[in-house]
Parts: C-alpha cells; sequence; structure tokens
C-alpha cells in the first residue's frame, strides 16, 4: 500500500535533569527547527534519565510550550517521561503531543532489571498511526528484545520508532538493531538516542540519532553532541 509521504526528525535536546519547564521549551525549539510532521525524542527525555523524577500526567501545563510549537507546525512529538498509569504504578512511556494536547502514547514493556524499583511494565506493544503511517513504538531495551519487535511486525507497522538511553560504546550495537529491524520487516527504522550527560550513571550517552530505510541503508545520522536533529521523508 502506498502512503502519503511523512517527513520526521530525530532530536536529542539538551536536556536539564528533573526540570521539565526547561526541557519542554528545548523540545518546542526543536520541533519548530526540524518542521517535520513527526519529531522523536529520546527515553525519558524530559526529565532526563532521572529514575526518581516525578511522574508527569497529561495535562501537565509545563508541557504547553511543546504543544504550541506542534500547533504552529502541524507536527506530533513523541516525548520520552514517567508517567503514572491507572493502576498508580509508574511507567517509562511516551507521551505523544500535538496541538491538541498530550496522551500517553505508550508505556514501555521491557523494563530494566535497574529501574524495577521505579517502574512497571507497561500492558502490551502499541502502534501509533499518523498520516497513514503505522508507526511501532518502542523504549531503549524493547530494541533488544526479538519477541517485541515481532510482535510490532505481527500488527502491521510502516516503521519502527524507538527513544533510548545509551553509553557510547553501544552506539554500533544500537545502530545494528535499528539496521536489522529495517532489513527482516521491510521498515523504516527511527531511533532517538540520549545525548549528553544523564542520570543513571550515564556520564556520558550515545547520541547518533539515526533514521534507516527498508533494507537498511541509513537516511540520516545525527553526531554525538546534545542538540542536534537530523530529518527524513518516509516514502512508500
Amino acid at each position: 500500500m502506498t502512503r502519503p509521504p511523512l517527513t520526521v526528525a530525530v532530536a536529542q535536546p539538551v536536556c536539564v535533569p528533573r526540570d521539565v519547564a526547561a526541557n519542554a521549551d528545548a523540545h518546542a525549539a526543536a520541533v519548530l527547527a526540524a518542521g517535520t510532521r513527526l519529531v522523536v525524542f529520546p527515553e525519558l527525555s524530559l526529565t532526563g534519565y532521572e529514575l526518581d523524577a516525578p511522574p508527569i500526567d497529561a495535562g501537565d501545563g509545563r508541557l504547553a510550550p511543546i504543544a504550541e510549537a506542534c500547533a504552529a507546525t502541524g507536527a506530533m512529538a513523541l516525548a520520552g517521561a514517567p508517567v503514572l498509569g491507572d493502576e498508580g504504578l509508574a511507567h517509562i512511556a511516551m507521551l505523544a503531543i500535538d496541538g491538541e494536547g498530550t496522551s500517553v502514547a505508550y508505556r514501555k514493556v521491557h523494563v530494566a532489571d535497574s529501574e524495577s524499583a521505579w517502574f512497571g511494565p507497561g500492558p502490551h506493544p502499541v502502534v501509533l498511526e499518523i498520516g497513514g503511517w503505522r508507526l511501532g513504538l518502542a523504549i531503549c531495551r524493547d530494541t533488544g528484545i526479538a519477541r517485541h519487535t515481532a510482535d510490532l511486525a505481527g500488527l502491521g507497522i510502516d516503521a519502527w520508532v524507538a527513544g533510548t538511553v545509551m553509553f557510547p560504546d553501544e552506539t554500533a550495537a544500537q545502530d545494528e538493531r535499528a539496521r536489522r529491524v529495517a532489513t527482516e520487516h521491510d521498515v523504516w527504522a527511527l531511533v532517538a538516542s540520549f545525548a549528553g550527560p544523564t542520570g543513571g550513571g550515564y556520564e556520558r550517552t550515545a547520541g547518533h540519532s539515526g533514521i534507516w530505510a527498508p533494507g537498511g541503508t541509513l537516511a540520516a545520522q545525527a553526531g554525538p553532541e546534545p542538540g542536534a536533529i537530523v530529518s527524513a521523508t518516509l516514502t512508500g
């Protein structure tokens, strides 16, 4: 099935630990700079990888600058944040933010052992649709779980979209995961990877956010520096 082209960007903004307002401003600036229909951000991008940071509610007024930037550009932003589930359990999540507001798009299924004291697993894989494109969502450790990727592919996806926090020496492995998904499942692969220092022992992080075409060809990739944004147009 041929879909309308979708302009996308992966961003790795400068992050101030636990300062949601400052980070929301940085996200808004990235959305405006990207000028694309979809902008993807790293895992826990709104707080940093600070596992004890308070959860963020979808109605939090500090997110307003992102919604305003999305309204101005017609974009949707997928931002990383801790959230509370209906059962009161905290989750690592992707928030979907557009000009209409904010919703929780996905809660990380495969929580790392080091995260389990703060966060529980999400219930299931999620596919998000935008502009006729079906996006399979993943957060960090999910990207290394073959069953998770296979489950998303089984739901019918056009692109695999991940937010991560990785160490610099994990960059090659992160790239290989994205290439493998793009090749084995014949989909676009987008990875927004945290750049700069953050909590959880990450004095340095990988950056190198990237976009891979079906078949595994690299379409665009950032360097390791905080603040970088790269974009591409998905076709097919």
